[in-house]
């Protein structure tokens, strides 16, 4: 029996990617370093897993000689960008993707238990929730968030957080995922991946997931179709989930 869905959150629940990127922007304009990172220089630094992380590697590759001062100053920088994005998803109202508060919502009607499963940080898990969903109605039953996983995405920590919290094995479980990294993460948490393609993914190849797609889709508003699994009316709803799942075991 299916009983629960596992969502990644970056370029899966929203595309918040480039949201980060802006974000990281006005924290180095906040701090006085001339630093910018347009959008062909943040998909490179996104093959790191993890805002924390991202910019260490960054640091380290881009300002070797000043190293030792910057990763100094990292916990400010990355505690402005955390509030810089905050501001922003509120700024633009930022809206879940395609098909997403759909399903959840078909899933929550049907006593599907929900999870998060994300190598970003808590606060911004909880901002986007909070304009999405109304105030105490987050539908997540668990949150596992990247500051609480001993290591980040490719690892499977995350995922196996998830699981331990939601008390489901992995064959129970589906989880959502836009990345290379995050369907290797759930795979090796033994998680069947259904991927959706984000803007900063284009150029990763989906190998792992059992069917990859633009989105989930929405009545009326199809997803395009990538590889593995199609779709019935190109739309993932909860009832086909349940019957491939069934099918598999």
């Amino acid at each position: 029996m299916l009983k629960a869905l596992i969502f990644d959150v970056d370029g899966t629940l929203a595309e918040t990617e480039d949201l980060h990127r802006q974000a990281f922007n006005r924290a180095f304009v906040e701090l006085g370093l001339p630093w910018h990172w347009d959008a062909a220089l943040y998909a490179d630094l996104l093959t790191v897993m993890g805002g924390k992380e991202r910019l260490a590697y960054y640091i380290d590759t881009q300002h070797a000689p000043d190293a030792k001062a910057l990763h100094a100053l990292a916990p400010e920088i990355h505690a402005r960008k955390t509030a810089a994005y905050g501001a922003l998803v509120v700024e633009s109202r930022l809206p879940l993707r395609p098909g997403i508060a759909r399903l959840i919502a078909e899933a929550r009607a049907a006593g599907i238990r929900l999870a998060v499963a994300t190598t970003t940080s808590r606060p911004n898990v909880d901002r986007l929730l909070a304009i999405n969903f109304p105030p105490g109605d987050a539908p997540f039953d668990v949150i596992a968030a990247g500051d609480e996983a001993d290591r980040k995405k490719p690892a499977p920590d995350v995922y196996l957080l998830a699981l331990a919290g939601l008390d489901v094995a992995a064959w129970e479980a589906v989880a959502f995922e836009d990345s290379a990294a995050g369907i290797s993460s759930a795979r090796a948490a033994g998680l069947p991946v259904l991927a959706t393609r984000s803007r900063y993914t284009g150029s990763h190849k989906l190998d792992g997931a059992f069917s990859a797609v633009s989105d989930l889709g929405e009545p009326g508003s199809p997803h395009r179709h990538i590889a593995g699994l199609e779709w019935p009316h190109h739309v993932v709803t909860l009832a086909d989930l349940k019957d491939w799942h069934a099918g598999r075991r």
